[in-house]
């Protein structure tokens, strides 16, 4: 039996987190080390706001494909997610 493929937004939001947590553990590291916590106020935002659009970019996907799963299931007239009424 094949293994199933990983798709391609967990990848992204995998990767993403993986290098916050190396980023953000290496800025607290280096401020340890120096005493200078000037890299807190660069370092550490510009991850999480990368963070934050890698998290909002996997909801967004899988909003769309969980509506697609469920026009698919209960077919559009029951499903119907316009905003429309």
């Amino acid at each position: 039996m094949r293994a199933k493929k990983r798709e391609f937004s967990k990848i992204i939001i995998a990767i993403v987190g993986t290098a916050t947590g190396v980023v953000t553990v290496f800025t607290l590291a280096v401020v340890w080390k120096t005493g200078d916590t000037s890299p807190l106020a660069y370092l550490i935002p510009a991850i999480f706001a990368e963070l934050a659009t890698a998290t909002g970019f996997y909801y967004s996907k899988a909003k769309a494909e969980n509506r697609i799963k469920l026009r698919k299931k209960y077919g559009p007239d029951i499903y119907n997610d316009s905003k429309e009424d």
